[in-house]
């Protein structure tokens, strides 16, 4: 449907613009419309919704061997735990080991030319925090100690460790809090894990803290042997000892900072998180754990710990991924909700897509995923991780979009969120690489299928197709549809995304600017020509794009081939259409066509459409009138086709015949077949459909300006029928067939005819009703009453004296007053309107009445303009 904008736009658009620099006014559109060429409307092809959620429905020009599934099993096994690490922003070098020999003998009293020691093992590195870990690795080569005495204070400082434990007084301070030892030492056993140290000792097992004593060990309490110490110190400092502690004492402060916000995300750890994982541990009801998930998140968001830098990411992850086999859809959501924001990648982040997309697959899940708000981490995915690396996620993810894009509840949602901008992005990607690399990978073209089906869905919305606009999309999904021209599943979603569009005036100028898109129509028509579902919103889009554009149709016209490219469909499905007609004609209850009637038919209705609208351009036209085998399909289908059978068909081919009569040229083939196409119409005229009985008496009113054709409807008593219509008290239906009358009533013989079936009296009444608001119906009354009345006598004689009496004072009001209006016409259509009143109809009114009124006035027959 039109909005009122694009109605209103439609009736100033005019239906072809002069040669002549100057524009036609809506004035002169508006008469056009009337008295000429019709551009014909028509129905969207209509796409059946399909029936189950997959990547790719029945109607998929894929194999199922060469596209992704939608059906696969996922468990908690598919995750992989290297993915749970932190990820480093640098790539490490192996560490050498390479001895350095001592210049001199070692004595007790001088230990500083010792050889390094080996690594340390990983495992134990792993449980000690990363400060301490880095002085594990100076230990490794013999650095393990400042090389200079250092005062008593600073000493001391030395021994304290900010993270694990503070000795001194007897108190330990452990996690930013303060125990007494024996506290401390039952801390220390609850929290094996946590017992790491940043100070510069030695690491101290677990079993020899506590083994058979309840105090800390005498290293710890006494601060170590500071005289070896300093012994050491002093005995032979060198350039690297010197280097090292100034490089320590520049990131003291750094490591002091570190180590505070340690202590606080330890804090945070314990009282925080560790209760949560215990609680999802446990997996008493799904509730409970799904209630504890919803905690988990939020308390994780509050914590600064989403992402992928978290340090104990992988205890979460680990946790998060068991419970997938719960095989509870909410809680499969809402780990998965909390996994896509630890910023997961490769297998784990497909994997995490699958598991929503799986969960996708049913209708009744979209309350869910809507509650959880998926469909934001989903578009984050799509935001923020690489789509070269990531394809086969994207898909999944894409696929979970497209199925909720159907919901109409998310539609807002999901334009609000940016997804029309994301999507638009993606598909310029993919086109700036395809035209790089100069090949499309299948990939690619699975991601676009998806992409292009949600975006079929969201041109629904006029904000999204006001997005769309805003950001040029229509020539990227042309590049797209170029690209992928091999790929019937890509180029049937673009096309449908462009059969919406077109229903829009704005969005029909947009499409019609890009020059490429007529070419590429072609190419597309010729290349699926088969292909009902694809070619039938190609025509269709190609309707649209010259049903108000006078440039569209010259551009298409001057494209390569393009009406022999209809010729060729046309003739395609004609015979498809007629195979079909003589099967059900001898009863083969077996359909041997690979599509139904209906769907052949369509094509056949958009084409007709399509030559319709061509027909209207000054320059196409005549080309077409003259043009054998359009005239000739066009024939065939009005001879064997009833408007019984297919009435939008017949309609469209009966309105093109018109737009052809129109032309007058001498080679015509309408003009040389015109008293066959009038036998035609006929068949038209006796139905009970008057929007197919209106289409054929406009085409008699251009054919009608030919003698013959006024002789065959004399003959075959069809002027009797017209003058029958004026009862219709439809006036399209009384215009045109008082054209038709005012055509005949210019032969002096055939004027007598208008007194037969009261048809006088009938064109009084039609001036009366319909003159106030019509000035061009009434002037068309006026013209034919005034050839009938051309040797006049008596005015009663003529015209009776009930209907002189009405005519004198119709004529003489009509005279006196302006033209009524109702409020559906704008400023400029109200002062066309009135301009013509003046102009046109009150000059042959006043001739009229003059001639009435004197019964002597003398004027040649007018003819009637050609409809």
């Amino acid at each position: 449907m039109l909005s009122p904008n694009d109605k209103k736009l439609e009736k100033l658009d005019p239906f072809y613009r002069p040669s002549l620099s100057k524009q036609k006014t809506s004035a002169e559109i508006i008469s056009e419309a009337r008295n000429a060429l019709r551009t014909v409307r028509t129905q969207r092809p209509f796409t059946p919704r399909e029936d189950q959620r997959k990547l790719f429905g029945p109607a998929s020009s894929r194999t199922p061997e060469s596209r992704p599934p939608s059906s696969f099993s996922l468990h908690a096994s598919s995750f992989e735990s290297s993915d749970s690490r932190p990820i480093s922003g640098a790539r490490l070098s192996p560490l050498e080991l390479k001895p350095k020999a001592p210049t001199s003998a070692a004595t007790e009293e001088d230990p500083c030319p010792s050889f390094p020691k080996p690594p340390v093992d990983p495992a134990k590195i792993r449980r000690i925090s990363s400060a301490r870990a880095r002085l594990f690795r100076a230990a490794s080569q013999g650095a393990l100690l400042p090389d200079r005495t250092h005062p008593p204070a600073e000493s001391k400082k030395t021994v304290e460790s900010k993270e694990t434990v503070m000795m001194g007084n007897s108190v330990v301070k452990i996690n930013g809090i303060y125990l007494t030892e024996s506290n401390a030492i039952g801390h220390l056993k609850s929290h094996p894990l946590q017992l790491t140290y940043d100070g510069g000792f030695s690491e101290i097992k677990e079993q020899e803290m506590f083994k058979g004593t309840t105090s800390l060990p005498s290293h710890l309490r006494n601060g170590g042997d500071q005289g070896k110490r300093r012994g050491r110190a002093s005995s032979c400092p060198d350039s690297s000892d010197l280097s090292r502690l100034e490089t320590k004492a520049v990131s003291k402060a750094d490591l002091q900072e570190k180590d505070t916000e340690i202590e606080v995300d330890d804090v945070f750890w314990n009282t925080r998180i560790v209760p949560i994982l215990h609680e999802l541990e446990k997996e008493e009801n799904i509730e409970t754990v799904c209630a504890a998930c919803t905690q988990l998140h939020h308390a994780l968001e509050e914590g600064n710990m989403l992402g992928n830098k978290f340090k104990r990411r992988s205890i979460l992850l680990k946790t998060l991924y068991k419970l997938v086999d719960v095989g509870s859809d909410l809680l499969s959501l809402k780990l998965a909700k909390i996994i896509l924001a630890l910023k997961v990648s490769r297998k784990n982040l497909l994997n995490v897509c699958k598991l929503i997309f799986k969960i996708s697959r049913s209708e009744k899940n979209d309350s869910l995923i809507q509650n959880d708000s998926i469909l934001e981490s989903l578009l984050e995915v799509l935001r923020t991780e690489d789509l070269q690396t990531n394809t086969e996620a994207f898909l999944y993810c894409m696929g979970t979009i497209k199925f909720i894009s159907g919901n109409p509840g998310f539609l807002n949602e999901m334009i609000s969120k940016g997804t029309v901008e994301i999507l638009m992005n993606l598909i310029k990607q993919i086109n700036e690489k395809a035209k790089k690399c100069g090949t499309c990978s299948p990939n690619s073209g699975h991601l676009l299928v998806q992409m292009t089906a949600t975006l079929r869905n969201l041109v629904d919305s006029p904000l999204a197709r006001s997005k769309l606009l805003s950001i040029s999309a229509l020539p990227q999904l042309c590049a797209a549809m170029g690209q992928h021209m091999g790929d019937k599943d890509v180029c049937t979603n673009i096309a449908r995304i462009f059969s919406k569009l077109t229903s829009y005036h704005d969005c029909c100028v947009a499409l019609a600017s890009c020059s490429r898109c007529y070419a590429l129509f072609l190419t597309l028509i010729n290349k699926y020509q088969q292909k009902q579902d694809l070619v039938v919103r190609i025509v269709f889009i190609l309707g649209n794009l010259t049903a108000k554009n006078n440039q569209a149709r010259e551009q298409f016209s001057k494209e390569k081939g393009s009406i022999p490219t209809l010729l060729s469909l046309f003739r395609t499905f004609y015979q498809l259409d007629l195979q079909s007609e003589k099967r059900v004609g001898e009863g083969d209850q077996q359909p041997q066509v690979q599509r139904p009637p209906a769907q052949v038919e369509d094509v056949l209705i958009k084409l007709t459409r399509l030559l319709a609208n061509l027909a209207i351009h000054p320059g196409i036209g005549p080309a077409l009138a003259a043009n054998r085998h359009v005239v000739g399909l066009l024939l065939a289908t009005l001879e064997y086709k009833s408007i019984d059978d297919c009435e939008e068909l017949v309609i469209n081919t009966t309105a093109t015949i018109n737009n052809l009569s129109y032309y007058r040229v001498k080679n015509s083939i309408i003009q040389d077949q015109k008293l066959y196409i009038a036998e035609l119409l006929i068949k038209l005229l006796v139905s009970k459909n008057m929007d197919g009985i209106l289409e054929a008496v406009r085409v008699f009113g251009n054919l009608s300006q030919d003698h013959d054709i006024c002789d065959f409807i004399v003959q075959k008593n069809v002027h009797k029928f017209m003058i029958a219509l004026l009862d219709a008290k439809h006036q399209d239906i009384c215009f045109s067939a008082c054209g038709v009358l005012l055509n005949l009533t210019v032969d002096k013989d055939k004027r007598i005819i208008l007194k037969e079936g009261g048809g006088i009296k009938k064109l009084v009444d039609c001036l009366r009703d319909f003159g106030p608001t019509d000035w061009q119906l009434a002037c068309l009354v006026c013209k034919t009453l005034w050839n009938f009345s051309e040797n006049i006598t008596n005015a009663s004689s003529c015209f009776g004296d009930e209907d002189t009496n009405t005519l004198l004072v119709v004529l003489s009001s009509f005279l006196d007053e302006e033209l009524a209006l109702d409020g559906s016409f704008d400023q400029d259509l109200k002062n066309y309107h009135k301009l013509h009143w003046e102009t046109e109809f009150k000059p042959v009114a006043q001739q009229l009445l003059n001639r009435i009124q004197s019964h002597h006035t003398f004027l040649e027959p007018l003819p009637m303009p050609s409809f």
